[in-house]
């Protein structure tokens, strides 16, 4: 579309108008005059001559972008000339209410308002629903109110707020009007932003602020349910237009409030306060008679530009009225509020058979109020209903009630798997069993909650439900395995303790291959056990790996632990090896000191198997290495001197200067070192100290 100006919108309560901006009166010239001609008359045609008259009279041509185009619409004897007449000081007909309700504005008129500095063209409508042209009007009105929509930057929509029991009009609302010019509008032309202003006449006592909303959702619906082209299917209606909405007191019974509130809306929407827009959509005023006149003869040729019959256009106002009425009387219904209450809280049973009759209620009274009105509007509005009841119903009401149900459910199972479990029930057989029955119950509960009139879904809660259900197995399942793991443990510990401390007391070169060996068959032996007991529980090999893996570490930690404990306590038990074997021949007989027993001789034997108890206990040696060999080489060589020197290459290479001066074995981690080479040397010569007094006794004992 070919807009004539710029595009308006408004902020805070005021209009804003991008270099086209009403001003407010007291702003004007007082050489200013109101120039007005009709536009288009009663039968459609454009009235050039007249309008290139208008043009030169008022020199609108020399205005170049700097004018504005307001127009107003609404039903017939709804007092549209009356306001802008009012806002714009122009001199259009007025109807006179003691002749009748009647036709006062015939066409399209126009007119300069004297009162707003910047030039400003107002655009007075034949009135919508006259009884003048009955049936034949709708074709008229719909092309005057989209040409309307067309070349104006601000669209005056002047409503009766009760508009179906108003005198002189035969059609009972400008909504379907609306919908159509919408349409057209979208699919005709090039849409540019403008302004609709919504001004509720003759207000009573109902506030705006509860009016307002309500005109505003209409509006919207009717955006929305318009046809539109594939590439503005989803625009929204605030691109094209700026809505807003204004309400008036009765001019005819409150004047001067009405004269009041008529100033404020000029305050209000009148200032010139900048508004942005596109302004390469603003035709020249030189261009605008040629743009009006391309317009209107496009509206006219328009062959789809037919709306409903008049007998269509009041089923569908009054059809949609009743299906409000009964939509908010459920709503408001006080057995359906305690009922939509109660599921909030817990589960209800029977709550689809109570809902069914309600619903069955409201939809029947609709029928019998609407069975007179045409069948293809009624049977529409009824489906609306229906939707917006089922709707209502569903989001605070039966989401609630699933979700109760799906809880009760889950502890239900919950409660019925653990005396499943505490009867000895197989874990496998127990979870089949209470999963089918609880789903079946769960299955029964959604049946009773469900209404004939809707197809609910309940698939996502099932889904979420038994989602729920394997969680919590699993989590047990878990527990389980967890909890015997942990037996496992301890059963291993007691089959590790008492044969490791043995082991490690009786300190050889043996000691650790067979500590691994024990190691490695108690971990199988309580492992294959495991198995057993988790049969039933689906554990697959990834788990049964995991849990060998844990029983394993767990048993290492078990030797380790044993381990550091007797190497805390080793110059102990390397004292009381000396001890056994300086005191005991090969046959654990008390040694009897006579002058023949060479006693250095077996001081040194004995210490030999002393220093082999802390070679042992000097590191950790359970992954099958040779560190065990090397220490026992390194402290023999260190503390026994080079009769006992190693003859391997790799011990060869050691010194004996001060060998046992580092903190760490040599290829030793010391996580795994028990008694650092440092230490070893400080033990022994504590050890010396302590088994010196021992043969010196021997000695003296000597006969």
């Amino acid at each position: 579309m070919e807009a004539t100006s710029s595009s308006r919108g408004l902020l805070n309560g005021e209009e804003i108008l991008e270099g086209n901006a009403f001003s407010h009166p007291a702003t004007a010239s007082s050489d200013d005059h109101c120039y007005s001609t009709q536009l288009i008359d009663s039968d459609g045609e454009f009235k050039v001559t007249e309008f290139e008259e208008f043009i030169k009279t008022t020199k609108f041509a020399e205005r170049g972008l700097t004018y504005s185009v307001v127009a107003i619409v609404g039903p017939q004897s709804s007092g549209k000339s009356t306001l802008v007449n009012r806002l714009f000081q122009t001199n259009f007909k007025e109807m006179e209410a003691l002749k009748g309700r009647s036709q006062t504005t015939k066409g399209i008129w126009l007119a300069k308002s004297p009162s707003i500095q910047r030039f400003t063209l107002v655009m007075d409508i034949e009135g919508t629903d006259g009884r003048e042209r009955g049936e034949d009007d709708t074709k008229f009105e719909k092309q005057s109110t989209l040409f309307a929509l067309a070349v104006s930057d601000v669209v005056l929509i002047n409503i009766i707020l009760r508009w179906c029991q108003d005198i002189g009009r035969e059609q009972a609302s400008n909504k379907p009007l609306l919908k159509t010019v919408f349409q057209a509008i979208m699919q005709f032309f090039s849409p540019r932003k403008s302004t609709l202003i919504f001004v509720i006449r003759d207000m009573t006592k109902t506030p705006l602020e509860i009016l307002e909303p309500i005109l505003r959702e209409d509006i919207q619906k009717i955006w929305d349910s318009a046809p539109k082209p594939e590439a503005d299917r989803n625009t929204p209606l605030s691109k094209f237009f700026n809505v807003e909405v204004v309400a008036l007191s009765s001019c005819e019974h409150m004047e001067d409030t009405f004269t009041e509130e008529v100033g404020c809306m000029r305050q209000q929407f009148f200032r010139p306060i900048e508004l942005g827009g596109d302004q390469n959509a603003v035709v020249p005023a030189s261009g605008f008679s040629f743009s009006a006149v391309k317009i209107w003869e496009a509206i006219k040729q328009n062959k789809n530009l037919n709306i409903p019959s008049h007998k269509v256009m009041v089923a569908t106002v009054r059809c949609e009225e009743i299906a409000n009425e009964k939509y908010a009387a459920f709503a408001g219904n006080e057995e359906w509020r305690q009922l939509e209450n109660a599921v909030q809280y817990a589960t209800h049973p029977g709550f689809g058979n109570k809902l069914r009759i309600m619903l069955d209620t409201y939809i029947s009274e609709y029928d019998g109020e609407a069975t007179y009105y045409d069948e293809g509007v009624r049977s529409a509005k009824r489906k609306q209903l229906e939707e917006k009841l089922l709707k209502l119903a569903h989001e605070p009401a039966f989401k609630a009630l699933l979700k109760h149900i799906r809880c009760s459910t889950l502890d239900k199972f919950k409660e019925a798997f653990k005396r499943a479990l505490d009867g000895q029930e197989g874990f496998s057989v127990a979870v089949s069993k209470c999963t089918e029955y609880l789903m079946a119950r769960f299955d029964e509960d959604c049946a009773d909650a469900a209404i004939k009139q809707a197809n609910w879904d309940t698939s996502k809660v099932k889904d979420k439900l038994r989602h729920e259900i394997e969680a919590h197995v699993a989590s047990v399942r878990s527990d389980k395995i967890t909890q015997h793991t942990e037996l496992c443990k301890e059963r291993l510990e007691e089959l590790l303790s008492g044969p490791v401390k043995d082991l490690l007391e009786r300190a050889s070169n043996g000691t650790w291959p067979t500590i691994r060996k024990l190691l490695q068959r108690e971990t199988e032996s309580v492992s294959c056990g495991s198995w057993n007991a988790h049969r039933g529980f689906d554990i697959d090999e990834q788990t049964k790996s995991e849990i060998h893996a844990s029983l394993e570490e767990h048993g290492r930690g078990v030797v380790e632990a044993k381990a550091r404990e007797e190497a805390g306590r080793v110059l102990t038990s390397m004292v009381a090896r000396f001890s056994r074997n300086f005191s005991h021949d090969s046959d654990s007989i008390q040694r009897v000191w006579n002058p023949q027993e060479d006693i250095r001789a077996i001081a040194q034997t004995a210490r030999v198997a002393s220093l082999e108890v802390l070679s042992v206990m000097a590191a950790i040696c359970l992954d099958g290495d040779d560190h065990g060999d090397h220490i026992k080489n390194v402290l023999y060589l260190a503390l026994l001197g080079s009769r006992n020197a190693p003859t391997s290459a790799r011990d060869r290479r050691v010194t004996t200067v001060d060998i046992l001066a580092p903190n760490t074995w040599e290829e030793v981690p010391s996580s795994r070192t028990l008694i650092t080479p440092f230490q070893c040397k400080h033990l022994w010569r504590q050890f010396i100290e302590h088994t010196a007094e021992i043969v010196s006794k021997a000695i003296a004992e000597r006969v």
